[in-house]
C-alpha cells in the first residue's frame, strides 16, 4: 500500500490481533535497531493496561503514561531514557484495567500529545494491546502507519484478518503492512503471508504490503528471559539480521 508523506509518517504502531506472537519482543528489537542506525527513538507502550515493556527491558520507571491519563503529568514528563539501546520509552502501567476502557476524549488527548512529541523525534514505535478494541484501533489510527505482526497459527491468520478489516472499515486510509514472525524459513514465512493476502484480496478488494518476515530463533526467548535486547544478547542471530532488514525499510 501506498500513503501521501505527512507528519505523522514517523509514528509507527505495531499491532498484532491476537497475544502471544511477539509483538512486544518485536518492538524492542526494531526500536534497537533503528537507534543503532543513529534514528532518535522513542518507544511507546500502548498497550494500555497489560504494558510489560519496562518488563521485557529491566526497567523501574519513575513515572508511566497513567499518570499522563490522571492529568498529574504531561506525557512528556513521563519519557525515560533506556542507555543500554540508546532509545527513549514512554513505559505504561501493568494491570490497570481502567486504561484499557478509556473513553474516547482522553484516548483523543492521549494521541494529540504523542503526535506533539512525535516532532522531536526520527521515529516513534507504539507498542499496541494484542486485538483489535477500540482503544487499539484508536491508536493505531493516531500512526502514519501500522505493521500489523502475525505468525503462521490459523488464528493469528484469522485475528490478522479481523484487524484490516475493522481498521480499514474505521479508517479507510490506514496504511498496514504485514510483519511475519516466527516463521520456519524465510519462504514459509513468505507463504503465510500469502494466505493473508488472498484472503484481504478476495474479500476487502485490498491488500496489505509485506514489511518483512523474521525467523523462529531460540535466542529470542533466551534474550527475553534475561531481560535483554536481542541485539545485545545475540547480535548475529537470525531474529536479530531479520528485523534489522525491516529497520533499514524503515530507514
Amino acid at each position: 500500500m501506498n500513503a501521501d508523506n505527512g507528519p505523522k509518517n514517523n509514528l509507527i504502531a505495531i499491532a498484532s490481533g491476537k497475544g502471544g506472537v511477539g509483538k512486544t519482543w518485536f518492538s524492542v528489537t526494531l526500536a534497537h535497531s533503528l537507534a543503532l542506525m543513529g534514528r532518535k527513538v522513542l518507544l511507546f507502550d500502548g498497550d494500555l493496561g497489560l504494558a510489560n515493556i519496562d518488563i521485557q527491558l529491566g526497567l523501574m520507571p519513575k513515572h508511566d503514561v497513567g499518570e499522563a491519563i490522571a492529568g498529574k503529568a504531561r506525557l512528556s514528563r513521563c519519557i525515560e531514557r533506556f542507555d543500554t539501546g540508546k532509545f527513549d520509552v514512554l513505559a505504561g502501567r501493568s494491570g490497570s484495567g481502567s486504561l484499557a476502557t478509556l473513553p474516547p476524549p482522553r484516548i483523543e488527548r492521549l494521541s494529540r500529545e504523542l503526535t506533539a512529541i512525535a516532532g522531536m523525534y526520527d521515529h516513534v514505535l507504539i507498542d499496541l494491546g494484542a486485538g483489535v478494541d477500540r482503544t487499539v484501533q484508536s491508536l493505531a489510527a493516531t500512526a502514519g502507519r501500522t505493521l500489523l505482526l502475525v505468525n503462521d497459527e490459523p488464528t493469528s491468520l484469522t485475528d490478522g484478518y479481523a484487524f484490516l478489516k475493522l481498521g480499514w472499515q474505521s479508517h479507510p486510509d490506514m496504511w498496514i503492512d504485514i510483519v511475519v514472525n516466527s516463521a520456519e524459513t524465510l519462504e514459509k514465512g513468505r507463504g503465510t503471508y500469502d494466505k493473508l493476502e488472498k484472503s484481504a484480496n478476495a474479500f476487502l478488494k485490498r491488500a496489505p504490503g509485506l514489511m518483512g518476515v523474521i525467523r523462529r530463533d531460540n535466542r529470542v526467548r533466551d534474550a527475553i528471559r534475561a531481560q535483554t535486547p536481542l541485539i545485545s544478547r545475540s547480535p548475529t542471530s537470525d531474529a536479530a539480521a531479520d528485523v534489522e532488514k525491516i529497520a533499514q525499510k524503515l530507514g
